[in-house]
């Protein structure tokens, strides 16, 4: 009962203390305002794009992986980059036939080109509209979800047949009310049949990932030719075979080239531990600059909180001594300091959750970068501020306690 009552009285004094001095307050608190609200907002956005890499991973899955003209991870500096665009031909028709007869260690393998288009149904049209040709089992190789209707068939890609998958956006746009299966839409003025519609996908970054058609890579070839850019997706047998079907298809693909030994690979490959291991580099600097700037604020709030609490502490020497006279322990006044220190840190800890969920809700709504406040991060803001107060505080609260009862009454503001 006694310790909840110096709770309760301490925390009726650090409420009093808050109102009677709203600018003191607010200034005492601001380092660790800023230091919370840094803290959480650097774990929005880290948690933001966890999401996203994790989407994109997925549809790769833990078996995928892509084979490239080239492919730039992380920094590359751009003599690198111009010296990797001379060195690396293009894939080619003829290679992926090359690696869909002789490997061994992939269970699906399948050819995609990219490109826009005009759609346009009667009056009605979109510009620029992602256009994909693509082998008839990547839709399993990518885990396309379906919404309605079905893939094309491997039927309908060796027969170049003109039909289209399309994304949500593009039945939103044409079809909003109706069924839009086995309708006709234009791609750049030719007449294609819908077999099927992709499930809503959402946007990344400010940009839809709805707004796209897929038809036959053989059909793209009879319209655009074979001469443009060529990628490669591909399934291992199964995770434990992921690394030595990546090794089976770079050596085949060095045959096919002619590459010597020491001749480096012309091409990229890329599979999900890819990401994942470049998004947690990059996690990992953001995260160190992030503790360097937090861990700067903190400090300088934790001083600012402890010259705030001496001079408190200096406010109250009397009333101190009033209460040691009545028989209160060094332990309650000790106690009643930490507490009030504390609180005082919790409560910067909470405006700065505060400000930074505004912060997340501002980013969020007038730019594409993905932020996502975790639950954690807000119990680790206030806890750290609590625990920074608590720290700071134990010199003031100790030269409280510490205080000679009669000298204490005898002070005088």
């Amino acid at each position: 009962m006694q310790s909840s009552a110096t709770l309760r009285e301490a925390l009726d004094i650090a409420t009093g203390s808050l109102r009677a001095s709203k600018l003191r307050s607010f200034l005492t608190l601001l380092g660790i305002i800023l230091a919370t609200t840094t803290l959480i907002a650097v774990m929005s956005v880290i948690r933001g794009m966890d999401m996203y890499i994790a989407d994109q991973v997925s549809d790769m899955g833990s078996e995928g992986f892509r084979i490239r003209r080239m492919v730039v991870l992380g920094r590359v500096d751009p003599k690198t980059y111009i010296r990797m665009q001379r060195a690396n031909p293009r894939l080619s028709a003829e290679e992926f036939q090359f690696l869909k007869a002789n490997a061994q260690l992939v269970r699906e393998i399948g050819m995609e080109a990219w490109g826009a288009v005009n759609v346009q149904v009667g009056a009605e049209s979109v510009k620029g509209v992602q256009l994909s040709g693509v082998s008839s089992n990547m839709s399993i190789i990518t885990s396309t979800p379906v919404a309605s209707g079905r893939f094309f068939t491997p039927v309908e890609d060796r027969r170049a047949s003109d039909v289209v998958f399309i994304g949500d956006d593009i039945r939103e746009k044409f079809f909003p009310a109706t069924d839009a299966n086995d309708r006709t839409l234009a791609l750049d003025g030719r007449p294609f049949r819908v077999v099927g519609t992709a499930k809503k996908l959402g946007n990344v970054f400010g940009q839809s990932r709805d707004n796209f058609v897929m038809i036959p890579i053989e059909t793209y070839f009879k319209i655009y030719g074979r001469r443009g850019s060529l990628g490669y997706s591909a399934l291992a047998l199964d995770r434990d075979h992921m690394n030595a079907a990546q090794d089976e298809v770079r050596m085949l693909l060095r045959v096919y080239r002619k590459l010597k030994p020491k001749e480096e690979d012309n091409f990229g490959m890329m599979a999900s531990d890819s990401l994942v291991q470049l998004w947690n580099q990059l996690t990992g600097v953001i995260a160190a600059t992030a503790v360097a700037i937090v861990s700067v604020f903190m400090v300088v709030g934790g001083v600012v909180i402890m010259n705030i609490m001496l001079a408190v502490v200096t406010e109250r020497t009397h009333e101190i001594g009033i209460r040691k006279a009545v028989g209160a322990r060094r332990q309650d006044i000790l106690n009643q300091f930490l507490v009030e220190s504390s609180l005082l840190a919790a409560c910067g800890g909470l405006l700065g959750v505060g400000l930074a969920w505004g912060v997340t809700l501002l980013v969020r709504a007038l730019t594409p970068v993905p932020m996502e406040m975790p639950v954690a991060a807000v119990f680790a803001g206030v806890g750290l501020s609590a625990l920074v107060g608590l720290f700071f505080g134990v010199y003031p609260a100790r030269r409280a306690a510490l205080l000679d009862p009669i000298e204490a009454l005898r002070f005088e503001k």
